[in-house]
């Protein structure tokens, strides 16, 4: 049991705020964060520890998020002005005006650039460890975020040109 709250003391964070990048909800990241070491515990006879334990952990957070979602607990895509972007470069990229639009986007790309993209700025995760939730390295991470805002911006681009 010792070893578990180390595990819950060490990975808390990180969890709580790639369901927060997901989720968009202070509240939802918070339930779903409980949720997922409630489960964790429950089931820590079941880690093989063939990858990082924070991946397991986040694969268990996301499939808590799509359960949730499925039942209705939560609303997808809930505003949250309190969580700033991650640097700013982001925030000029994402303005005011755009941030509904580029929101759609978000929904709209493919996986694993939506994830990528929603980890980075909204859940301010550096790409080290953005890059070990994939169990990939860091520099995959880099680039696929960058291909994910450039895929953003196209069809901003495009938009603005129809």
């Amino acid at each position: 049991m010792k070893y578990f709250d180390e595990i819950y003391e060490l990975y808390f964070q990180d969890v709580y705020k790639y369901i927060l990048a997901i989720s968009r909800s202070n509240q939802a990241a918070e339930e779903i964060t409980q949720e997922t070491f409630f489960r964790a515990l429950k089931n820590i006879d079941s880690f093989r520890g063939d990858c990082d334990i924070r991946f397991w952990l986040c694969g268990i957070a996301k499939n808590e998020y799509f359960r949730a979602m499925e039942k209705g607990k939560l609303q997808s895509g809930e505003e949250m002005p309190d969580v700033p972007a991650a640097k700013e470069t982001e925030k000029d990229f994402i303005k005011q005006e755009d941030s509904f639009r580029i929101h759609q986007i978000l929904h709209q790309l493919e996986e694993p650039y939506k994830e990528v993209f929603s980890l980075r700025v909204f859940g301010e995760l550096p790409f080290k460890k953005i890059g070990l939730i994939f169990g990939k390295s860091e520099n995959w991470a880099r680039v696929t975020y960058y291909r994910a805002k450039q895929k953003i911006q196209e069809k901003l681009e495009d938009e603005e040109r129809e």
